[in-house]
């Protein structure tokens, strides 16, 4: 079970890394949107994230 949430981070920040290492100019200026955004979006957009994380993980489960 352990080596099943190492590959699950492992792929994670493989994927979190793709658009700074690919596209850094992209990136930063989604930050720089991103933080300009209220709270309430913010939190929607972790909100789905997470639903559609969940979603996936029971799909494969």
């Amino acid at each position: 079970m352990s080596s099943v949430l190492w590959l699950g981070l492992g792929l994670m920040l493989v994927f979190e890394g793709i658009m700074p290492f690919a596209l850094p100019h992209i990136w930063r200026a989604t930050l720089k949107r991103m933080s300009e955004m209220s709270d309430g979006q913010i939190r929607l957009i972790g909100f789905c994230s997470l639903i559609a994380g969940l979603l996936i993980s029971l799909a494969v489960i």
